[in-house]
């Protein structure tokens, strides 16, 4: 059978997320717990005003998850290490029949960082294409699903940092994974770029995930992370990205970092480009930053005809992500025309 994965934009059958639970995400202090729970409760709203929603919970969270999550959302309950959906769930394609599949990356913790557990993450691909109905598509290629962009019409992005990190798939050659995305997603090129954001690479990042550095809202077209300040080390990324992008014929549009350099931690990469397009809409990152009204004007124009909803995004950012990481499209499954 042949598979493809179609674009964001496309119609979603659902969204799927997952709940912290005790761990790195969830946090240490009550504060924290708090801040966490009602940060990604904030983003199933949001998204549940356009499309349905099924959270994947641990058994241990299960009644508070219910607390904020209300009774309009769906859970489902499983054993977890972390709540980025993104990653430890299964990328969604279809058949040219309509068939629903689900590609079942093979998951070790961002590259074995040795922060990380995954023995229960790793599950989650599977556990989800059997709850969704989908066809398991097993893949051997470490990776997740903020590893990569898609535009529906044959075209990946993806990072030599991520596909290509000793720590996921040593001695892989681009063509070994560009042979495995074909097989899996349907596309007939990628575009690499050669890392992402600056604080991505650092203690609890992904080591490079694309879905914070560049998006594809349609076929040709390339939303870019523009850091505009050159005191920031992500300033000559954005110019990396953009050059690449363009010199691979895609119309490149810039958006804004905020204008927030660093926390306490360092240099944030704090990025509107992490959002995730549902039915009818767009959930964005804010940051409570003066960027925020132009980012949304952009993504407005980006996607014609959805409406853009915001989240505050940093406490996600603090743990190491953002709106995109913790939600999963499940495409509507399509009927061929006779």
């Amino acid at each position: 059978m042949t598979w493809r994965m179609p674009a964001e934009t496309a119609p979603h059958e659902r969204t799927w997320m997952a709940f912290p639970s005790p761990g790195y995400s969830l946090g240490d202090s009550p504060e924290e717990h708090y801040e966490a729970r009602s940060t990604w409760a904030a983003v199933a709203h949001a998204v549940a005003e356009f499309e349905p929603v099924t959270v994947v919970v641990d058994p241990r969270e299960t009644d508070i998850a219910r607390t904020y999550l209300g009774a309009d959302i769906t859970i489902v309950d499983a054993p977890l290490d972390d709540a980025w959906m993104r990653d430890i769930g299964p990328t969604f394609v279809l058949a040219d029949d309509g068939t629903l599949g689900a590609v079942d990356w093979t998951f070790n913790g961002w590259g074995a960082q040795d922060w990380a557990s995954w023995g229960n993450d790793s599950l989650i691909g599977a556990l989800v294409a059997a709850e969704s109905g989908a066809t398991l598509v097993s893949s051997t290629m470490v990776g997740e699903g903020g590893g990569l962009q898609v535009d529906g019409a044959g075209t990946v992005l993806v990072t030599e940092t991520v596909q290509r990190d000793p720590g996921r798939n040593p001695g892989w050659s681009r063509a070994d994974v560009e042979a495995e995305l074909t097989r899996t997603l349907g596309v007939d090129r990628a575009v690499w770029l050669p890392r992402g954001l600056t604080r991505d690479s650092e203690t609890y990042g992904t080591r490079g995930h694309v879905d914070i550095v560049a998006a594809l809202p349609s076929p040709g077209v390339a939303l870019v992370h523009d850091q505009r300040d050159p005191a920031h080390p992500d300033h000559e990324i954005s110019r990396e990205v953009a050059d690449i992008l363009t010199a691979a014929g895609m119309r490149v549009v810039p958006v804004p970092a905020p204008e927030t350099l660093r926390d306490d931690d360092g240099f944030v990469d704090y990025s509107y480009i992490n959002h995730y397009v549902v039915n009818g809409g767009v959930v964005a990152c804010s940051f409570d930053d003066p960027n925020d009204a132009e980012a949304v004007r952009i993504l407005s124009e980006a996607y014609p005809g959805r409406r853009v909803v915001t989240v505050d995004a940093r406490p996600l950012f603090a743990r190491g992500g953002g709106i995109h990481c913790i939600t999963q499209n499940q495409p509507a499954a399509v009927v061929p025309l006779l």
